[in-house]
């Protein structure tokens, strides 16, 4: 299982949001390159970034910052943000971005991500699926994607995707203990590999996850809790790569 530590990305600044609230922010710091290296330092194996203002405008708005941490670190980086256009993804990936994650397009335009599969090929074209009470959200967590996330990773995994980001957003930023039962359920329903995102508090959070290895959880996005230090990213590494 891989450990994903996450940096958000807002006006140039690494920032954790609670529930996706852009009036409930926390700045960690002014320069994400340097966040970047630190979680690199510590075993991070991917990084997972997410560019807010992107997501808020639909189309990327940082990809200076993300440029600059494509240089100070060694280990892949996966984007999302506002990704929601073939011209977009070829930007970001032509950038060095190993991975890009498209989220409200897939609802609005399945096609585009059936077509970036075919194009770039699946192991680079991840899909990330928000959802409160099962329900996808869309545009910044917004709007409500009137479909419900089961149904769209199956649709997602028929357009050829390999791998999805699964995140509750009702727990997000929240440190109040990731939703294991509704990721793996995901991960069985639909038959893709998936991230699980949000409410990571603690090692044990890593450890459930774990025991959800079988059913198709690949990994977990780590965030708040690394921040505030409520979580060992280098003890949660260890729990994930036992085998």
């Amino acid at each position: 299982m891989i450990i994903f530590p996450a940096i958000d990305i807002r006006n140039g600044k690494c920032v954790r949001l609670v529930k996706g609230d852009f009036n409930q922010e926390t700045v960690f710091s002014e320069r994400p390159e340097i966040m970047a290296k630190k979680w690199e330092d510590e075993g991070g194996q991917y990084l997972h970034l997410v560019d807010l203002d992107g997501a808020l405008k639909g189309k990327s708005q940082n990809l200076d910052v993300v440029e600059m941490i494509l240089k100070t670190v060694n280990i892949p980086v996966e984007l999302g943000g506002g990704i929601r256009t073939m011209e977009n993804i070829k930007q970001v990936l032509d950038m060095g971005v190993s991975r890009v994650i498209l989220g409200s397009v897939a609802v609005k335009d399945p096609q585009l991500v059936k077509d970036a599969c075919k194009k770039y090929g699946s192991e680079r074209i991840v899909v990330g699926i928000d959802a409160k009470d099962g329900i996808v959200a869309v545009d910044g967590w917004g709007v409500s994607g009137n479909v419900e996330a089961k149904e769209l990773a199956k649709k997602m995994a028929e357009a050829g995707v390999k791998h999805i980001i699964y995140t509750d957003i009702s727990r997000d930023g929240t440190l109040s203990g990731v939703n294991a039962k509704a990721t793996a359920e995901l991960a069985s329903y639909s038959g893709v590999k998936v991230v699980a995102s949000g409410g990571v508090s603690s090692i044990e959070d890593i450890k459930i996850l774990k025991g959800y290895e079988q059913d198709g959880i690949e990994g977990v996005i780590v965030g708040k809790a690394i921040y505030t230090d409520n979580l060992s990213l280098q003890e949660a590494i260890k729990i994930a790569k036992e085998g």
